[in-house]
């Protein structure tokens, strides 16, 4: 998982214009919902980048790479990271939060399910969250 920081790409009296993601080709744009204690992922992709923006919220993202420790994010609104292809990612809502998910790769739509793939041994188990 790597942290991006976001910086205004402009910014005047108007206020700023950010650059979510630039110069990638994307194949989904994904708005999900979360309601405080909900649990979402629990698996890796294989061939699928996923950048991860936080609207609003608070979010703890857990990551794991095959082979390395895990890693622990707490998102705040508008920070954003990605996770790569082969890396395990699950999401714990500390609070009701919405983000959005930028893919490129087999993600969109029907699409799914064709590159995404269950981890055995979940990183954020539902069964032992009190939200």
């Amino acid at each position: 998982m790597k942290i991006i920081p976001l910086h205004p790409a402009f910014s005047d009296e108007r206020g700023h214009i950010f650059d979510i993601v630039d110069h990638e080709t994307i194949n989904a744009v994904t708005l999900i919902t979360f309601k405080k204690g909900a649990v979402r992922g629990n698996h890796h992709h294989m061939k699928t980048v996923q950048w991860n923006y936080l609207i609003s919220g608070k979010v703890l993202l857990r990551t794991r790479k095959s082979g390395q420790e895990t890693v622990d994010t707490i998102m705040a609104p508008r920070d954003l990271n990605v996770t790569g292809p082969d890396e395990s990612h699950a999401l714990l809502a500390l609070e009701d939060s919405e983000m959005m998910f930028f893919t490129k790769g087999p993600r969109g739509g029907t699409e799914y399910e064709n590159d995404t793939f269950r981890d055995a041994v979940p990183l954020i188990d539902p069964k032992n969250v009190v939200p």
